[in-house]
């Protein structure tokens, strides 16, 4: 029967823990590597709800991107996930920046949502030289307002933001969840374009001036698309186990 450690070794293959960013605490977090997996969660984050819905379930692990435990924690209480977790015996692997600059990882699975081709590296991690965003060419030439809406359908956003470079988009950079400063260096390739999740007032500022097309397409929607495509290559390579995409995983932010 396939265990804890089998899986987080399987995932440490093609997203090495150890490539993740110095500030980052992915790996086993929670629970022991021996434990015996028939079902597993996949989610996100590892939210109250979602440890909740994996209890409902039987599950023995939950598989999520960003990590449970990040700071470092002062107090183990009621009510929050950690504390949840241990008292239900459920097991926690997290794979973080080292699942986002994988091959096959967040930023190429965003890639692949907006149809990109011809993708290049945007900017290389200094500690393991494995690129934290990457830059693409459009299928087809896009106003500003017509690449917004694009890339709020295909990854099914409530909603974006975006600014207005002035020019049509044929080359795009992206950087799932908080890449905004990347901005520069898609300015800097050329790029019309730039979708990240996180926006700041004096980077959507200098956008305007470079004349980049700034996509704020939330935390939440550029880096779920990795979890399906996860599951399925986590189900290829255990067939005893049963692999769950959670259901109380959803975008936080409430649009009107």
């Amino acid at each position: 029967m396939s265990t804890v450690h089998d899986i987080y070794v399987f995932i440490d293959g093609f997203a090495p823990f150890k490539t993740a960013m110095d500030f980052d605490n992915p790996g086993l977090l929670v629970g022991s590597g021996g434990t015996a997996v028939k079902t597993a969660l996949l989610s996100l984050d590892i939210t109250p709800d979602v440890v909740d819905e994996a209890a409902l379930l039987g599950a023995q692990l939950i598989i999520s991107h960003h990590p449970v435990i990040f700071n470092p924690l002062k107090e183990l209480v009621p009510g929050t996930a950690p504390f949840m977790l241990v008292k239900a015996g459920i097991a926690a692997v997290c794979a973080h920046t080292n699942l986002d600059m994988a091959p096959g990882g967040v930023n190429d699975c965003l890639a692949a949502r907006l149809k990109l081709k011809n993708i290049k590296p945007l900017v290389l991690s200094q500690n393991s030289g494995l690129p934290e965003a990457l830059y693409g060419e459009t299928a087809c030439a896009f106003e500003p307002d017509e690449f917004a809406g694009f890339v709020k359908q295909s990854l099914s956003c409530g909603g974006l933001s975006y600014t207005d470079g002035g020019s049509k988009i044929t080359k795009v950079g992206l950087c799932g969840g908080g890449g905004a400063d990347m901005v520069y260096d898609a300015a800097a390739r050329g790029c019309q374009a730039f979708v990240t999740g996180e926006s700041k007032h004096n980077i959507l500022i200098d956008a305007c001036r470079l004349g980049v097309t700034f996509v704020d397409a939330g935390h939440f929607y550029t880096e779920d698309v990795v979890i399906e495509p996860l599951m399925n290559k986590l189900k290829k390579q255990f067939t005893d186990v049963n692999f769950i995409k959670s259901k109380r995983m959803r975008c936080p932010v409430k649009f009107i």
